[in-house]
C-alpha cells in the first residue's frame, strides 16, 4: 500500500542512534523498552510537526495508543538504530503514524528490520491542556486508502473504549510478595512493581509524561517478572496494544505493576499497568493511566529459545486470566501464520 501524503513540509522523518551498553541487558540485547521509547520519539516529532502546519493555536501531540508491536529480530550494542516514521491517516482529532525500526551493523553494513509499529496521537493545545485541537487533513493516493485508514481508526477507537471499561480507573497495584514464603513459578512469586517520581526530564512541553518514557518503564517491569519466572536471559518478543487512558502529570508518583497471566512452552505473557498518584493534589486520588500485555521469551547463552517453566495457578481469578491469555496467544499465532503465508 502506498503511503498517504501529509499537507506538511515533511511527509516522513528518520532518527538514528548508536546502541550503547546502558541500552542493553547483561548479554548485549537492546531492551525492548529502549526501542519502544525511540519509536514514540519519532512518532511524537512527526505528529506534533504535522499538527502545527496550519495557522492557529499551537499544540503538542500526545500518545493515545500503540498497536501490537512484534520484535522481529534482536538489536545489539554497537548497532545503529534507524527509526523511520510516516503519517498514514488523520481523523478530526487524531493522527496515525507508521514507524519502522532497522538495525545496522556498521562494521559489516548488514541491515535488518527489527520492528514495525502503528501509533495514534491526539493534539492538545499548549494554552489549554484539556482542549483537543483539530488535525490538519492529509491527501490520499486513492479513496480505498482513505477508507482503509478509517476502518483502522474506528477499530482502535472501539478497542480503547473496551479496554478502559475492562480495566476500570482504579486497580489495586501489585505489591512485591515475600518470596521465601512463595512457591516458584506462581503468579505471586514473580509479580513485581516499580515506583517512579515523574520529573521534568520525563515530560513534554505540557508537563505530561512522554509515552515513550512510560513504555520503557513498563518493559522494565515486565522483564523483571519474566526473569524471575525463568531465571534466564529474557527478551521482549511482542507487545499487545498499549492503551493510554489518562495523562500523567509532572510531580505524580507512578506505580508500574506486572504479573504473569499466561505461559506456553515457548513464551510468557505479562500484564502491565500504570497507576498514577498526583500526590500534590490528594483530592484527585490514584487512577489507571496505561495498560498493556507484554510477551517475552527465554534464551540460552547462545541466544536460542529455551522452554518456559509452566505457570502454577492458585486462584480462580488466575485461571480466568490464564484462559484469556491463551485465547490471545492462539489468535496472535494464527495471525502470524497468515502473515507468513502472505509474504511467501
Amino acid at each position: 500500500m502506498s503511503a498517504a501524503k501529509p499537507l506538511s513540509l515533511s511527509s516522513s522523518i528518520q532518527i538514528c542512534r548508536i546502541m550503547r551498553p546502558d541500552d542493553a541487558n547483561i548479554v548485549g540485547n537492546v531492551h525492548g523498552g529502549t526501542i519502544l521509547k525511540m519509536i514514540e520519539e519519532a512518532g511524537g516529532i512527526i505528529s506534533t510537526r504535522h499538527c502545527n502546519t496550519q495557522p492557529g493555536e499551537r499544540s503538542v501531540a500526545a500518545l493515545a495508543r500503540v498497536e501490537r508491536t512484534d520484535f522481529l529480530h534482536p538489536m545489539f550494542i554497537g548497532e545503529v538504530a534507524h527509526v523511520s516514521a510516516e503519517i498514514t491517516y488523520t481523523s478530526k482529532h487524531s493522527v496515525e503514524v507508521q514507524v519502522m525500526v532497522m538495525a545496522e551493523n556498521i562494521l559489516t553494513g548488514v541491515k535488518k528490520v527489527t520492528n514495525k509499529a502503528t501509533l495514534w496521537y491526539v493534539p492538545f493545545s499548549l494554552q489549554n491542556v484539556d482542549k483537543i485541537i483539530e488535525v490538519p487533513p492529509i491527501e490520499y493516493t486513492s479513496q480505498e486508502e482513505e477508507e482503509e485508514g478509517k476502518k483502522r481508526y474506528e477499530a482502535q477507537k472501539m478497542e480503547r473504549m473496551e479496554t478502559k471499561e475492562r480495566n476500570g480507573d482504579i486497580i489495586t497495584p501489585v505489591t512485591s510478595p515475600d518470596r521465601q514464603t512463595k512457591d516458584a513459578y506462581t503468579v505471586g512469586f514473580s509479580q513485581s512493581s516499580l515506583i517512579h517520581l515523574v520529573g521534568p526530564s520525563d515530560c513534554t512541553l505540557h508537563g505530561f509524561v512522554h509515552g515513550g518514557v512510560t513504555m520503557k518503564l513498563m518493559d522494565e517491569v515486565a522483564g523483571i517478572v519474566a526473569a524471575r519466572h525463568c531465571k534466564t536471559n529474557i527478551v521482549t518478543a511482542s507487545v499487545d496494544a498499549i492503551n493510554f487512558h489518562r495523562k500523567i502529570k509532572k510531580g505524580c508518583v507512578v506505580t508500574v505493576s506486572g504479573r504473569m497471566t499466561f505461559a506456553s512452552n515457548k513464551s510468557m505473557e505479562i500484564e502491565v499497568f500504570v497507576d498514577a498518584d498526583p500526590i500534590v493534589e490528594d483530592a484527585k486520588g490514584k487512577y489507571r493511566a496505561v495498560s498493556a500485555f507484554f510477551t517475552f521469551i527465554s534464551l540460552d547463552k547462545e541466544g536460542k529459545p529455551l522452554p518456559v517453566p509452566p505457570l502454577k495457578l492458585e486462584t480462580e481469578e488466575e485461571k480466568k486470566r490464564f484462559e484469556e491469555g491463551k485465547v490471545r496467544y492462539l489468535q496472535n499465532k494464527a495471525k502470524r501464520q497468515v502473515e507468513k503465508k502472505c509474504q511467501q
